[in-house]
């Protein structure tokens, strides 16, 4: 039975959401700030954590780094900000989900659902490193290069060049991207995905490289030569 995590200083909130993980037959841990949520998470081990960015003490971006470094387990960040920006900073602290209040508890609990499907950072342990042309990223080390120069990344990062290079030559719909990254069926402002895209592009172009990652216009992209 899976266990779940949910911090979040709103008593209102927590109680909903234990209420209805509760009721789909999952373990819950409640925590009503960062610090108790860290140590929850510790001891616990949840499987997946469901955080609130406002919390008092440490914020959850910050929760969200330490988890990162301690013990990675899947994040849904909690909040009420909805711009792409702040999408974005929530992404490279560590979270791998993103929900904006308010939200339907049938919404949480299909991200929860994704977020359990995917492969844990261990579970790539031993895997082979993946590559195309010049480019080569060791999902157990963690380490990207383009030829003999090395570069790092974010973990959405990480996780949409992985995506990428698992399909090189396939052109990928802007859909199929953000449902298999991101884990669900994005239903919000896609711009997130292009913004990734150019921190990937800045990334592996910075040598003056040729650029792989290609738009294909009112589809998607595609990785490949040219």
């Amino acid at each position: 039975m899976p266990t779940v995590l949910i911090a979040d200083d709103d008593r209102k909130i927590t109680d909903m959401l234990r209420r209805t993980l509760a009721y789909e037959g999952y373990q819950v841990v409640t925590a009503a700030t960062g610090e108790e949520a860290l140590r929850k998470a510790l001891q616990s081990r949840p499987d997946v954590v469901v955080l609130d960015w406002m919390m008092p003490g440490l914020d959850g971006l910050e929760v969200a780094r330490r988890l990162r470094e301690a013990d990675p387990v899947p994040v849904l960040m909690l909040t009420a900000r909805d711009a792409v920006e702040d999408r974005v900073e929530g992404l490279d602290s560590g979270a791998d989900d993103y929900l904006v209040k308010p939200f339907a508890p049938a919404e949480l609990l299909a991200r929860v659902r994704a977020l359990l499907r995917r492969p844990r950072p261990t579970d790539l342990d031993g895997e082979r490193p993946l590559g195309y042309a010049d480019l080569v990223l060791d999902p157990t080390t963690r380490e990207t290069r383009r030829g003999e120069r090395g570069f790092s990344l974010s973990p959405k990062e990480f996780d949409l060049l992985c995506y990428l290079l698992r399909h090189p030559r396939q052109v990928l719909r802007r859909a199929q991207i953000l449902e298999d990254v991101w884990g669900y069926d994005f239903g919000g402002d896609d711009s997130v995905l292009d913004v990734y895209i150019g921190y990937l592009r800045h990334k592996m172009e910075a040598g003056e490289e040729p650029r792989l990652i290609q738009t294909v216009r009112g589809v998607g992209y595609v990785l490949r030569e040219g």
